[in-house]
């Protein structure tokens, strides 16, 4: 077998042990309710029942859903609804869970991808830039940058943000589009191809929707990638100062090899390995701290699912399917990640 596909064949396997593990710990979780209060999940929408009608149905359920078995076997149908698309049905948001999951998930899916397309390259070539020339005037205003976008919380942030570049300035504003856009967007004559605006704009002709998601993604996406831009450049930067210090860039420069080239040709592809490893992690964490930032800015992502399900009645269904789909996007992005370092990293492929 060749080694990428060996590679990614073990990355799959990851993939779907960390699934299992995870799903049956979450569903272990649920199993300390009664069968009873499970059962009542899977109960008909609509129609009125006599109490004898109601407590038949509980058990109906309860035995068609094999609610009262022991753990392996209620944990086989589980798993094999969730195999089938059937995740649940949500009360309180009153539709299936996986359609739930799949109407939000572009809104979560599009503000990731640009945080992660800002601050991967800005956390990159800072990190070069001050690692490169340590102590003078770029490295130590990149050290003071970093430190307080480190010390902000993401939720304090967003309100700074908001309160001068919409409350005041009126430059940007939160949720996904201005009103008129919107319309246009929910209209018959716009085809949502991906569920991302600012490439469906463009997909429809009409660049300015995708101009309006963009000024609207502004703000959360600067919120998102600022913490995580100080902490890639940061170990870039000492991954930098690192390998400036090695033999074979001493070596280099007894050649006369220019500066910008050892930089940006030698050192920097020994330093990104371990740049892009805190990448991998950062990106996960920007996962997690994404819904925070869309309740902030009212952009209806994911996090809708987890609120609303965590509001009033607690909704099972809708809080197991949040997180299954949370660790199935994180899982998916560092694996895409791993691959990515691999591709650059010839130590990496040696070891396999």
């Amino acid at each position: 077998m060749p080694p990428l596909l060996q590679y990614i064949v073990k990355r799959l396997l990851a993939i779907i042990i960390t699934l299992l593990v995870i799903t049956s710990i979450l569903y272990g979780v649920i199993m300390l309710t009664p069968p009873e209060t499970r059962a009542t999940l899977y109960m008909p929408k609509g129609g009125k029942m006599t109490e004898e009608q109601y407590a038949n149905m509980i058990q109906l359920i309860i035995r068609r859903k094999h609610l009262a078995d022991p753990y392996p076997v209620q944990y086989y149908y589980y798993l094999s609804s969730l195999v089938e698309g059937n995740w649940g049905y949500s009360p309180v948001l009153q539709k299936d869970v996986l359609s739930a999951i799949n109407e939000k998930a572009p809104v979560t899916a599009e503000l990731t991808l640009y945080s992660i397309l800002v601050f991967i390259p800005l956390g990159l070539i800072s990190g070069v830039m001050a690692g490169s020339k340590p102590g003078h005037a770029a490295d130590n205003s990149f050290r003071l940058a970093a430190f307080v976008a480190a010390t902000f919380p993401s939720f304090i942030l967003a309100l700074i943000l908001m309160s001068i570049f919409y409350i005041q300035l009126y430059w940007f504003a939160p949720e996904r589009l201005s009103t008129s856009f919107n319309i246009l967007v929910n209209s018959d004559k716009f085809i949502k191809y991906s569920g991302l605006l600012t490439l469906d704009g463009l997909l429809n002709g009409r660049p300015d929707v995708s101009l309006d998601a963009l000024r609207h993604l502004v703000m959360p996406v600067f919120t998102l990638a600022i913490s995580h831009w100080s902490t890639l450049g940061r170990i870039t930067r000492i991954s930098m100062m690192t390998e400036l210090q090695k033999e074979y860039i001493t070596a280099a420069r007894a050649r006369g090899i220019p500066a910008q080239r050892i930089t940006w040709r030698h050192a920097l592809r020994n330093a990104i390995p371990p740049a892009l490893t805190n990448s991998m992690l950062s990106a996960a964490a920007l996962i997690s701290g994404v819904f925070v930032v869309e309740v902030i800015f009212n952009l209806h992502g994911i996090s809708e699912i987890a609120v609303k399900g965590m509001q009033d009645v607690p909704d099972a269904p809708a809080a197991l399917g949040f997180a299954i789909y949370s660790v199935i996007i994180v899982l998916l992005l560092m694996s895409s990640l791993d691959l990515i370092l691999y591709a650059l990293d010839p130590r990496i492929r040696k070891g396999l």
